[in-house]
């Protein structure tokens, strides 16, 4: 499965070229024109409103480590939202995640960690139920995310791949969001990460796509790339109603499958 920036039709010659490798010195013209072409190539000719209201990025003004970049995407008029878009302008393959919530979701909040390369501006696009997309940016400072190697040999890395837990947030109650965090074991290797014995690039394997649903209610759906970092970590809300268990699949890109379900917290009166 392609990188989501190549499958929405970013064109590799755009991902290699050198003004994409430039970050850290460019200016704000050149931020400018370069988040042009990443939002045609995902967007096309629809139409993208600023906003500072209806989605909002938390993340550290300079990574403490660029391979996991905690980020809080928060959507406060989220009975509007039905997905969004993230986008991290100088990663090699930029469009990062998109999240389609479902019936089942209650969007106002989206937790998890990035890989950032370098210098950049990171996007996030809330679309609405009326089709409007919604941007706001953030400027974060890193480098090297994408090629950090993770401290171990690939085969520890790899150890216990698609092994989750989730974790609940508070007690269910009706009418009342219930926060969860689900962790996912995997490595997702990006294809640029050298390995520290042999020396050669360990081959991308990747988290491409998470459903979390509950009985037949849809919760979201992630399509994920090689920004996620290693061991993923998503922070999401869902409706606490019903008796039904929540279900986790998790695919790879290369044609790995895991099914997990988990007991969530029973409503109280």
């Amino acid at each position: 499965m392609k990188h989501l920036a190549v499958a929405f039709g970013l064109s590799l010659s755009v991902l290699t070229s050198p003004a994409w490798a430039l970050g850290a010195g460019d200016d704000d013209s050149e931020r400018l024109a370069r988040w042009k072409e990443i939002q045609t190539s995902i967007f096309g000719e629809r139409k993208l409103e600023a906003t500072e209201a209806m989605v909002k990025i938390d993340a550290p003004n300079r990574a403490m480590d660029a391979s996991l970049v905690p980020i809080t995407l928060t959507m406060p008029e989220k009975d509007k939202i039905t997905g969004l878009h993230l986008v991290i302008d100088d990663n090699p393959s930029p469009y990062a995640a998109k999240f389609t919530f479902g019936p089942a979701a209650d969007p106002g909040e989206i937790k998890l960690r990035v890989r950032v390369n370098n210098y950049t501006n990171i996007h996030a696009i809330a679309e609405t139920k009326d089709g409007k997309l919604l941007e706001t940016v953030k400027f974060v400072k890193a480098s090297g995310g994408c090629s950090a190697p993770m401290g171990m040999t690939d085969e520890e890395a790899m150890k216990g791949m698609g092994e989750m837990r989730m974790k609940f947030a508070g007690d269910a109650a009706p009418g009342k969001p219930m926060e969860a965090t689900l962790m996912i074991r995997h490595p997702n290797f990006s294809g640029m990460q050298m390995n520290q014995v042999t020396r050669d690039y360990t081959p991308a394997r990747y988290i491409t796509k998470v459903e979390v649903s509950r009985g037949s209610s849809n919760v979201f759906t992630l399509d994920g790339d090689i920004s996620i970092s290693s061991n993923p970590v998503i922070g999401f809300s869902f409706v606490p109603e019903g008796k039904e268990p929540i279900r986790v699949v998790a695919i790879d890109n290369q044609n790995g499958r895991w099914e997990h379900s988990f007991t969530a917290p029973a409503v109280s009166n």
